[in-house]
């Protein structure tokens, strides 16, 4: 045990250690509140003495929620040696998070977005302060959970830390070597004399790599053999490395340098955001200090990041859901414009749907007026251009699992394990992705079918009130009362507008029937809709696969608590190689529940996808064409009983004109009825003007009615 005036802990509570102080768990004597304790070593008392107190007057001066707290300096008992008391941070290092086998390809989105809220608000109070940290990497940042369960992220150890203000030098090297800026590595680790001064942007460099760390699990630079093992071609990476390049990478000794520009498949940040994070990382991992980026450019474009908000659309063309970022202020136009370029459809493509009703966006519109969206409930985007869906690019999990060697080899072991673990996680992450989108789909596309059934109705409605106002004018041959009348022109007119209109009520009702066929085959593919939703729902490889995790986990503490051991006994050995042959048919049988349960499954219904998108589309268009010629038939129809009742009026007052002159009619034409008398006949006519001129109203009616259904929006609006 060891202790201050203040303050208590045990050297078997080691926190961490470096070249001048170890830091341990420690406690309040009074209040039993844990604390962090920095204790300095032998060696850190040979540095100046500016050096030596320079650490706690810089926390002395730093104040903010994303930098460790200092609380007090004391010192121990006799040996009088310096300790710092700073804030105790439970949950380790962003380090210790990124080692763990499940970010072993990098942190999910939410958590780097928040990683990269902290380290940025932690560097904006540092360069307020005209302080440059000059030991920026993952085991210098802490983490702890707050209340709400979200993680807080931390910048610690500030001994390599200095005053520096923007447009000061300074020539003094610190660092860890993964981490330095190319031209203090030099100096550094390869020991090249050179006279080059270093500035404030020597920490953007260390924040761009942390931040590749973060979202990858790796480094950005690997030399074949790891960075420690071959540091004159680390050196070569980071010195030659194209502009706009953010990574490079050796597969083989001696074998040529590639490089990236983007990031790795693997990472699980989404487009949207990668697009935002890329150009960043680009810039600020810039060898020459006079192209880097300085700390106000980086600080506008990563906080212009953390002001968007996220809208997330599911492309039912893709099968693929997005993430986009825009700030709320933006116009839904521009939000179209993002879609775009994530999707490759045109913003008069876009149509959208939302908790199954269509979704309008108006292009002027704020995108404050979008609809708050979830990962579990995004938009849906359908595009009016059919294509084939391309469903998730992703990487077989299977080609980054390593295999055990037969020997017993404790760390080795314990590194293969670590790796298959890895994989084994992100087989897991990947097998919900693909079961998540399966889902989105069936859901997705049942909300288009029911707007297809909706449009069917109203289409069908107004096509059967069409019908039945034809019928009801086409019911009794009005013509016949003035049959006796010598034949017109008139009155062939009317007889040709009277064939014309039976023909139009033709049409109208094949129509219908036709619309009715189409509403059994939407209703035939709701119900298989309903039916693969619930397969979906009944799926278990999610849980086979967790099962087999967490055996294979088990398995790996112990292999873990091997590797620090000398070496182990021959009971230990036997039981240690019996772990590693179940270890590695735990993987298998997780592997072959990935690629059978859900590659296979997601395939086969990305397949059937694109077989039911090209029906929709089809049925879609169909549609529009039955609505266009329902509507056609209206407008003529009304255009037919207007020219009818012009002609049936003028036929009246003839006939009106005649009787009160005492004009002689025609001798009547052999009828199965008895001719109308004079005064019935003028009732017929005058009966047969209003009833025709109430059928054209009604048909404008209808016509209107269908205009409006063409503006409705159906599946795709």
């Amino acid at each position: 045990m060891q202790s201050t005036v203040n303050y208590l802990w045990h050297t078997e509570d080691l926190l961490g250690q470096g070249a001048t102080a170890s830091v341990y768990k420690a406690r309040n004597k009074k209040s039993g509140e844990l604390v962090a304790v920095k204790v300095f070593n032998t060696a850190s008392y040979m540095r100046p003495r500016e050096v030596q107190v320079r650490e706690f007057e810089v926390l002395r001066k730093l104040h903010h929620p994303n930098i460790v707290k200092l609380f007090a300096v004391e010192e121990t008992g006799p040996s009088r040696q310096k300790v710092l008391v700073m804030e105790y941070c439970s949950s380790g290092s962003l380090l210790s998070v990124l080692e763990s086998p499940e970010h072993a390809f990098g942190l999910p989105e939410d958590e780097f977005l928040v990683v990269l809220r902290c380290v940025v608000a932690g560097m904006n109070h540092l360069r307020e302060n005209g302080i440059v940290h000059r030991d920026i990497k993952p085991g210098n940042i802490m983490r702890l959970v707050g209340e709400d369960g979200q993680s807080i992220y931390k910048l610690t150890d500030f001994g390599a830390a200095r005053e520096l203000d923007d447009d000061e030098k300074f020539v003094s090297v610190y660092g860890t070597e993964e981490y330095l800026h190319p031209d203090m590595y030099e100096r550094a680790v390869l020991r090249k004399p050179q006279q080059k001064a270093f500035g404030v942007t020597v920490d953007l460099w260390s924040i761009g790599v942390t931040l590749y760390h973060a979202a990858t699990g790796s480094l950005p630079f690997i030399p074949f053999g790891g960075p420690r093992r071959n540091k004159e071609i680390m050196h070569r990476i980071t010195t030659e490395k194209p502009a706009g390049a953010i990574a490079g990478t050796q597969r083989r000794e001696n074998g040529p340098l590639e490089w990236s520009y983007t990031l790795p498949i693997t990472c699980q940040l989404s487009m949207g955001l990668q697009s935002q994070l890329v150009p960043i990382l680009a810039n600020i991992l810039e060898v020459e200090q006079a192209k880097c980026w300085g700390f106000d450019q980086f600080f506008a474009e990563t906080s212009d990041i953390l002001q968007r908000v996220v809208v997330h659309v599911f492309s039912l063309s893709q099968a693929v859901l997005h993430h986009v970022y825009i700030h709320a202020h933006n116009t839904i136009a521009i939000f179209l414009e993002a879609v775009y370029e994530q999707t490759s459809v045109a913003p008069r493509h876009q149509e959208y749907l939302f908790e199954g009703h269509p979704r309008m966006l108006e292009p002027s519109l704020s995108a404050q007026h979008i609809a708050h969206t979830t990962a579990s409930r995004p938009l849906a985007l359908y595009s009016a251009a059919s294509t084939t869906p391309t469903g998730l690019a992703f990487r077989d999990p299977t080609l980054d699992i390593p295999k055990f060697v037969p020997k017993v080899d404790l760390q080795g072991d314990y590194n293969t394990a670590k790796g298959m673990l890895g994989a084994g996680y992100q087989a897991l992450r990947l097998a919900r992705t693909l079961l998540d989108a399966q889902e989105l789909v069936l859901r997705g596309l049942h909300w288009a079918v029911e707007v297809l059934q909706t449009t069917c109705r109203r289409t069908l409605e107004v096509t059967r009130t069409a019908l039945l106002f034809l019928s009801s004018s086409l019911g009794t041959d009005r013509l016949g009362n003035v049959a006796g009348r010598p034949e017109t022109q008139e009155l062939r007119e009317a007889a040709e507008l009277r064939s014309r209109l039976r023909t139009l009520a033709e049409v109208l009702s094949r129509c219908s029937q036709n619309i009715t066929e189409t509403q059994k085959g939407l209703s035939s593919l709701s119900a298989e809709l309903v039916k693969n939703r619930d397969q979906v729902h009944e799926d278990r490889s999610i849980q086979q696969i967790g099962c087999c995790l967490d055996k294979m986990h088990l398995i790996y503490k112990q292999f873990k608590k091997a590797r620090m051991r000398p070496g182990l006994g021959y009971n230990e050995e036997q039981i240690h190689k019996l772990d590693k042959v179940n270890f590695s048919h735990l993987a298998k049988r997780l592997l072959q529940v990935f690629q059978e349960e859900s590659v296979q499954k997601y395939q086969a219904a990305l397949v059937t996808h694109g077989q039911r998108m090209r029906m929709v589309h089809e049925t879609r268009n169909h549609l529009r064409l039955v609505g266009c010629s329902v509507a056609a038939c209206n407008t003529e129809a009304q255009g037919a009983q207007e020219s009818l009742s012009k002609i049936l009026d003028w036929l009246s007052h003839q006939l009106l004109r005649d009787i009160r002159e005492g004009a002689q009619t025609s001798p009547p034409p052999i009828a199965p009825y008895p001719s109308p008398a004079p005064a019935d006949l003028v009732l017929h006519m005058q009966e047969l003007c209003e009833e025709m001129k109430l059928l054209a109203f009604d048909l404008q009616d209808n016509n209107r009615v269908i205009e409006r259904l063409r503006g409705v929006p159906s599946p795709d609006v």
